[in-house]
Formats: structure tokens, C-alpha cells, sequence
């Protein structure tokens, strides 16, 4: 008798299309190139190169460029990385000409970020002040301090608002003028420092990652102050990027871990934690509760909370594990009794895929007109693989369905890049057409084509 063959929850994985290995010291940032097939990377050694695939579908350098040492770049005997610097990358990508150099700050620059549409260069450095400047003129506009050296920066075109994250945890919004800027509101959700920022100017959220595993999701358009935490990781976030066209969050963290979210559900605010002096499922006094302890002659309890109502309950009471989507916990967490008999199968349907980038990331960036997603790892290698953002979720079934996005065609635009150097960690920006920019921190972009499994 032949057994019935259930259907299977359809998996995608990411789609290896290309490898670059041979470096000497690792990738701190990498693009692909549009339009050719080409990739710019910068290395911790100091040197930016240029690559372009050749009839043997190998990478070869075209443009092999070595910053000058570090000597070169002391600035008032501080930090040796005060300064970044601007190129200009020829159209047949043979040859780069150094165009500026930017003194902006007393310490290492940590992050850059060019807004094309107002011609702007906002930096931020380890001096713990951020900088913006004119890119046609090279004046300095204005400086802010900040209250730590800032790890994560982010720009609004539309209000202006700058996003900044630091290594004490907090996101700062800035109010940006001409030539001052004052200071909004500060967020402060993570325990440990920001690594990442992304922000998505047209459902105007903001997510920030951090060392502590989490990230959070800031709606700064609904103005109600919603924060919704998303737990997949189980290293320290590297890097985010957003696929508008899908709804769809990327993640990586150190470990080698990509998380795809889906946003296109409805999610739940993660409970504030509520306090008690004993359980408030079975009334047991808690360890400190000395009165009640003598009172019914009872030992007091450890305190724990549910991660879906937020209550102060005992071990007892809080026995089971589940997982929770909607609120962002894609692993098995904490839950009392209750709560875990209310949680249906459907209520633990996934939101989010999990893939193994097979190395430990330092950066990623998402080009979404392709689907393109890059990642340079601690092994000294650049791998540029075809996303799963063509992926929807269909959470009343039990299985995931293909979704064809429409891909809009890019205009034709002049290929002006200025390649900016941010000491040893080093930025593209494609100064193209005002619609042609997607203003995420490290300027790159990605050229699709499907080759092998990016597993292997």
C-alpha cells in the first residue's frame, strides 16, 4: 500500500551567483557594479580594486589603487584616520582618480553617507561628532556632538531627519538645516550598541540592530511610539537592509546567519514587563518578599515573565516554550500556562526564512531592483548571491508562494561615481539620477544573474 505524500512547505535558499577570494587582509565593503559585471572592493589592507568578469567567468582586477600609509594620515597626533576621501571612477572602469579629500574629524571615521538629492556628505567618526558637508563646494556645513561615536547613520530626504545610532545603545533623531540641526527625540531599546540602521522613507520605519542579537522596528511614521522587537539571531547583528518592493527585511549577523522577515503582516508590541512581589498566576510569594514568605511559611520563588502577556510568574506557572511570530520571536521563549494554551498552529506559522551564509559576515548590502544580496566575510572572501526576496509568505497555508515582482527598468544615467574613502573602511556612491540613489550607508549596487546553490 503506497503512503500518502503530504505536501511540503516550499523552501527557498539564496542562489550563489558569484565568489571572490585571494585577498590579502579582509573586505570591509564590496559592490557590484550596475550595468557590467563588475565589483568594487575595499580591503583592510588599504587597497581598493576594481573587478570585472572576464569570458572565463572569473574576476580578474582592473583597477588595483593602494592608499597611502597610515603615517600619511595623521592629523594633530590623534587617530590616523581623521580624514575620507572622494574618487572618480572612469565609465569603462579602467582607471580612478582621487577628487577630494574631506578633514572632518579628530578620530576614525565610523560611518559616511552621501544624499544625493541635497548634495550632502554626512560622516560621523570615533571623536564622537557628526559632520555634514557640501559635496560640489567640500565646505564643511555643520557639526553635532553626539553622546557616543556613532555606529549606525541614516537620512530622511523628504523632513531631513538624520538617524543615528551609537555604541551606548540609543538612536538619536536629528532635525537637519543648512547649517544647524537640533536634536528631536532619542530611542533607547537595546542593551547592547547599535550596529546597523535602515530606514524605509515610505512606511517611515526605522530598524535598528545591535550586539545584543535583537532588532527593533521603530514606527516614526505612525507617531504612536510602537516598538516592535524581531529575535532571529543568535550572534550580533552586522548589517540590515529593507526590500520595499516585498515588504521584506534582511538581517545578518556574525555568525553567518541571514534572516529574511516578512513585514507584511500585521505584528504585535511586545508587552512591558509587569512587577510583583509574588506570582500572579498562583499567588507564591517571590524570594524577596519576606512578609508573605513568613506569613504562609512558604520558601519564595525566582521571578520569571511571560514574553506574550508580561507577567511576573513562578517557574511553575511558566513551564512551556513557544515560538511567537508576530511578536518577533521566531525561537521557543518563555510563556505561562495560559498564554501557551491560547497559541495556535497558525499562530506559530513563521514569519522569517533562516539561511547559513557558510562564512562570518562584516558587511551585506541588498540591491532591490535586482535582487541581489552581497556579503564579505572574516574569511576573506566576497559572495554575491540572488536573494529570497522573491518570496511571499501565505500564513493560512502551509506552504510559501513564488511572488513576481515587477522590477521597474532604470532610466539611462551618467556613470559620474565617486568612490568615497572612509579611512580604511571605504564607501561608493553612484551619483547618478535623483531616483536611481537608494540612500542606504554604504552606496553600493548589485547586478543580478543565477548561477549555484549559495550553500555551497
Amino acid at each position: 500500500m503506497a503512503a500518502e505524500i503530504q505536501p511540503q512547505p516550499q523552501t527557498r535558499k539564496p542562489v550563489l551567483l558569484s565568489k571572490i577570494e585571494g585577498f590579502q587582509d579582509v573586505v570591509s565593503t564590496a559592490v557590484i557594479i550596475p550595468k557590467e559585471d563588475g565589483v568594487i572592493s575595499v580591503s583592510e589592507d588599504r587597497t581598493i580594486r576594481v573587478w570585472l568578469k572576464r569570458d572565463s567567468g572569473q574576476y580578474w582586477p582592473s583597477v588595483y589603487y593602494t592608499m597611502p600609509s597610515k603615517s600619511a594620515f595623521k592629523w594633530q597626533n590623534v587617530s590616523p584616520f581623521p580624514v575620507f576621501q572622494e574618487f572618480i571612477l572612469s565609465e569603462d572602469y579602467n582607471k580612478m582618480t582621487p577628487a577630494r579629500t574631506y578633514q572632518a574629524h579628530q578620530g576614525r571615521v565610523t560611518v559616511v553617507l552621501f544624499v544625493l538629492e541635497i548634495e550632502w556628505v554626512l560622516s560621523t567618526g570615533q571623536d564622537k561628532n557628526f559632520t555634514w558637508h557640501c559635496s560640489e563646494s567640500g565646505q564643511q556645513l555643520g557639526t553635532y556632538r553626539t553622546a557616543a561615536w556613532v555606529s549606525g547613520l541614516q537620512f530622511d530626504v523628504e523632513t531631513r531627519h538624520v538617524f543615528v545610532g551609537d555604541q551606548s545603545g540609543q538612536v538619536t533623531i536629528l532635525k537637519l538645516e543648512q547649517d544647524n540641526c537640533s536634536l528631536v527625540t532619542t530611542f533607547k531599546g537595546h542593551t547592547g550598541n547599535v550596529t546597523a540602521l535602515c530606514w524605509d522613507p515610505v512606511q517611515r520605519v526605522l530598524f535598528s540592530g545591535s550586539s545584543d542579537h535583537s532588532i527593533i522596528m521603530w514606527d516614526i511614521g505612525g507617531r504612536k511610539g510602537t516598538a516592535i522587537e524581531l529575535q532571529g539571531h543568535n550572534d550580533k547583528v552586522q548589517g540590515l537592509c529593507y526590500a520595499s518592493h516585498t515588504r521584506q527585511l534582511i538581517s545578518c549577523s556574525s555568525d553567518g546567519g541571514i534572516v529574511i522577515w516578512n513585514m507584511d503582516v500585521t505584528r504585535q508590541e511586545t508587552p512591558e514587563w509587569l512587577d510583583s512581589d509574588s506570582c500572579q498566576k498562583c499567588e507564591q510569594p517571590f524570594f524577596w518578599n519576606f512578609k508573605q514568605m513568613w506569613d504562609s511559611k512558604k520558601i519564595g520563588l525566582r521571578q520569571h515573565h511571560c514574553r506574550k502577556c508580561g507577567q511576573a510568574v513562578c517557574g511553575k506557572c511558566s513551564s512551556k516554550r513557544s515560538t511567537i511570530p508576530l511578536m518577533g520571536f521566531e525561537f521557543e521563549v518563555r510563556v505561562c500556562d495560559s498564554c501557551h494554551e491560547s497559541i495556535t498552529d497558525e499562530d506559530r506559522a513563521p514569519t522569517a526564512t533562516f539561511h547559513d551564509s557558510k562564512h562570518s559576515i562584516v558587511y551585506m548590502h541588498y540591491e532591490p531592483t535586482t535582487g541581489n544580496l552581497l556579503t564579505s566575510g572574516t574569511d576573506k572572501v566576497i559572495k554575491v548571491c540572488l536573494s529570497v526576496c522573491c518570496i511571499q509568505w501565505s500564513r493560512s497555508e502551509a506552504h510559501y508562494q513564488t511572488r513576481h515582482p515587477d522590477t521597474q527598468i532604470r532610466p539611462q544615467v551618467s556613470r559620474k561615481c565617486h568612490l568615497i574613502q572612509e579611512n580604511s573602511r571605504n564607501k561608493l556612491i553612484e551619483s547618478e539620477k535623483w531616483d536611481y540613489l537608494v540612500p542606504l550607508a554604504d552606496f553600493f549596487f548589485h547586478l543580478f544573474e543565477e548561477k549555484q546553490d549559495f550553500e555551497n
